[in-house]
């Protein structure tokens, strides 16, 4: 069987296609299940990580994954290279491809990393950035399969900034028949190109795109409930501000009774109780968030495979 993602790049899950996207979900859980199986795939592979990001699950989960798959990492810091004294992207990007085979980062800006995978001849993943989280998103809906044993007409909730979190959510759940209701405070939506992708998303595979202010309305018979910090990496300045701003937006019971009785709590943390989601709630018999964190592995483990493994 031909390997169609073979070589390409990851940047945002406007780069996949339903079926594509499905596959790495699919491959994901086969890998969970049966690691011994996968031993070695990728022997003789060096995975390029550079972080501009503090990073614990994205490092952890991508570096143990590709030893496990018997391939190799070599993490940078970018303030350690040459990138960091303003070396040209081309120039980093022409010459990485010649060292190793593939490229992970996790930084600041979507423009960097789009460069990069335009110059590079080596499949560049997108490990976070200001607009997008596609590894975490993979993971997440893997977590979700797992729980509710299918993603097409699931509702998912998201309640808080409408940062790269929210925009992943609104193209990857479109992309696969989930609905998503995002409530956000106002002028903390989430960007308009990427609900109109969503929205012409929805239209091919029947999901539903609701955005709004009211977290009340957002969580209404929901499958799944999400948040993230309400102040992202960049944004720390903000803290004092936004906490104010978005204290209504908090997840907790009297929000969570609007959901459906069996629903799932998810974080891709690290989060801070008792700000964005209350104690009760994360700690509590709802919530996935080891599960969600465990996936971000095998999620990548999957991805690696198809795009590292002809």
């Amino acid at each position: 069987m031909i390997n169609t993602m073979y070589g390409k790049s990851i940047l945002d899950l406007t780069e996949l296609t339903k079926s594509e996207f499905l596959a790495i979900i699919e491959l994901a859980v086969a890998v969970k299940k049966k690691p011994e199986d996968y031993k070695g795939a990728l022997a003789g592979k060096i995975l390029a990580m550079i972080f501009e990001k503090n990073s614990t699950r994205t490092r952890v989960s991508f570096e143990a994954g590709i030893i496990q798959l018997g391939g190799q990492a070599i993490v940078l810091d970018s303030k350690s290279t040459q990138m960091g004294r303003g070396e040209p992207i081309k120039d980093t990007a022409k010459v990485m491809s010649g060292y190793v085979d593939a490229i992970m980062i996790r930084t600041f800006s979507d423009q960097m990393v789009a460069e990069l995978a335009k110059e590079a001849t080596i499949p560049v993943i997108n490990g976070l950035t200001d607009h997008h989280h596609p590894c975490q998103i993979l993971a997440d809906f893997q977590t979700i399969y797992e729980i509710k044993g299918k993603l097409e007409g699931i509702k998912l909730a998201y309640i808080g900034d409408g940062n790269n979190m929210a925009h992943s959510f609104l193209i990857g759940g479109s992309l696969v028949g989930m609905d998503i209701s995002i409530a956000a405070p106002k002028g903390y939506e989430p960007k308009q190109e990427f609900i109109e992708i969503a929205q012409k998303n929805a239209e091919a595979s029947g999901s539903k795109i609701e955005i709004s202010n009211d977290p009340m309305q957002a969580v209404k018979e929901a499958d799944v409930l999400i948040t993230d910090v309400w102040a992202s990496m960049g944004d720390e300045a903000e803290q004092a501000e936004r906490a104010e701003v978005f204290k209504a937006f908090q997840v907790n019971n009297r929000l969570a009774v609007q959901a459906k009785q069996d629903y799932t709590f998810l974080h891709c943390l690290p989060a801070h109780r008792g700000e964005e989601v209350s104690a009760d709630i994360i700690d509590g018999g709802h919530s996935a968030i080891y599960q969600e964190a465990e996936n971000r592995l095998h999620a990548q483990k999957a991805l690696m495979l198809k795009l590292m493994k002809e």
